[in-house]
């Protein structure tokens, strides 16, 4: 079987690095997005609200592309759900790494250490903005990823790179095992 070749064709133009092209529009969409809310809300903090809830919309339906396509055996505690996400998740949506640092075992709770975030390319935050969380719709594909797994977690970003820190990091916390629920009728 043939190899896809890495390019496209448009028109008379050919553009060579495919993926490339396909993570700068990617990110430049999500630039429009957010550029979107902050005029229509105003406010820094709904603004932030919203990119959640985005997330956590688009969680609820990516892990069943996830679990189908990542093939890994399901998790047998919240350290491992941490490794799957850093080392597999990241890896398949969004082409990087994370590391897991910080793990509490009492809470349980661990960070997730971004050392590229491929949303921020190209980003500068105006001051008037330095209360947004730019890429705060991972922290809602996260919630809605694992809660489609019965993990209830809160999750925030506590280090970022717009605001001056080395890297991003998001903190994960477990709330609650959620009870897997029967729809009525099934056994």
């Amino acid at each position: 079987m043939a190899s896809k070749p890495n390019y496209a064709r448009i028109g008379d133009q050919v553009f060579r690095d495919v993926e490339k092209i396909n993570a700068e529009l990617f990110t430049l969409t999500y630039g429009a997005i957010v550029a979107q809310l902050l005029k229509d809300f105003e406010d820094v903090e709904e603004v932030n609200n919203q990119l959640e809830k985005m997330g956590y919309n688009i969680g609820l339906r990516l892990i069943e592309e996830f679990l189908a396509r990542s093939n890994v055996p399901r998790c047998s505690d919240f350290k491992d759900t941490a490794e799957v996400i850093s080392k597999v998740g990241f890896k398949m949506f969004l082409g990087i790494n994370a590391t897991v640092t910080n793990w509490d075992p009492k809470k349980p709770e661990f960070s997730l250490v971004l050392e590229e975030n491929p949303l921020i390319d190209f980003v500068e935050v105006p001051e008037q903005y330095q209360s947004l969380v730019y890429s705060n719709i991972l922290c809602g594909v996260i919630r809605g990823a694992l809660e489609m797994v019965q993990m209830s977690v809160e999750c925030r970003f506590v280090r970022d790179v717009l605001k001056g820190d080395d890297a991003s990091e998001l903190k994960v916390t477990l709330k609650a095992m959620l009870e897997e629920e029967v729809p009525v009728g099934e056994d």
